[in-house]
């Protein structure tokens, strides 16, 4: 089955476009729409509602605003909990930026042997609509940034949320960092950078396909902050490289043990078990 995951907070706007495209797109699938909505306060929950005949659709809803990282997380542990390991989860935005007829492109190259699949503007044949020079160049040193200090192999294009996941990797991650997949949840958009940061930190294998952002056809507002954002990034580098219990020292050989068994990882690295062993829990933001 495929399991769309969708964030949404007040897109009334951009989200019956995307509704629409998702409808055709996956009229011949077996896949459930799972749709977060994150405290909206316009008409979000009602055109999802009138949506709930025409869609395999569920809603999970925030009461108040809680941020993207709550509600990526929130996102992919309602389905993983109720997904079969041998399921794909494709985390789409709901403002219309990321066109559906991508997302077999994302499970064909899944098909391949990898993990995760990233959509990526800076692969060849990819790019961004409607963003401006100095956003885009903005855009790109953030990403230069990010794989100078994280270095994922497989990954050019770190800011962009638009990915294909095995269930059964993220059933994995949640089951070894629990609540801390998405530790950075306070800071922005920090989430959509972890959550594959975390990945790596478990030893999943990346790649990518090209594709176009289409922010031209945003007609909502941004929900980002860029300053928040990029302070998330700098305190990300900061965990992930602490030398006292940061990512890389509290979870070493895991990425080994993970690829060559993924069930002994689990089972070692499990929630509660680092903690037996005297490593804090660390930081939540």
């Amino acid at each position: 089955m495929i399991w769309i995951m969708l964030p949404a907070y007040n897109e009334q706007t951009d989200l019956p476009k995307l509704l629409e495209k998702l409808e055709k797109a996956l009229v011949d699938s077996d896949y459930r729409l799972v749709v977060v909505n994150d405290g909206s306060t316009d008409l979000t929950d009602e055109i999802l509602s009138a949506y709930k005949d025409r869609l395999n659709l569920d809603v999970v809803l925030h009461p108040i605003n809680r941020g993207l990282g709550e509600t990526e997380r929130d996102g992919f542990e309602y389905i993983a909990w109720k997904a079969d390991r041998n399921d794909v989860i494709v985390r789409v935005e709901g403002d219309d930026t990321h066109e559906p007829k991508y997302i077999f492109d994302l499970i064909n190259k899944l098909n391949e042997g990898y993990d995760v699949v990233n959509t990526s503007r800076f692969q060849p044949g990819g790019g961004q609509l409607g963003v401006s020079s100095y956003h885009a160049f903005i855009s790109k040193s953030a990403n230069i940034f990010m794989r100078v200090l994280l270095s994922i192999h497989g990954v050019s294009d770190y800011s962009c949320g638009y990915r294909a996941y095995r269930a059964a990797v993220i059933q994995d991650a949640l089951a070894i960092f629990g609540n801390n997949m998405i530790q950075l949840r306070g800071l922005g958009f920090t989430s959509t950078l972890e959550i594959i940061v975390k990945l790596n930190v478990l030893g999943c294998k990346f790649t990518e396909v090209p594709f176009v952002l289409r922010y031209d056809q945003k007609k909502g507002g941004s929900k980002m902050v860029g300053s928040i954002t990029m302070l998330g990034y700098f305190i990300m580098v900061l965990l992930y490289w602490w030398p006292f219990g940061g990512w890389r020292r509290r979870f070493k050989g895991l990425d080994t043990l993970y690829a060559q068994d993924p069930a002994q990882a689990v089972e070692q690295y499990k929630l509660g078990g680092l903690k037996r062993k005297g490593v804090s829990s660390g930081l939540n933001l």
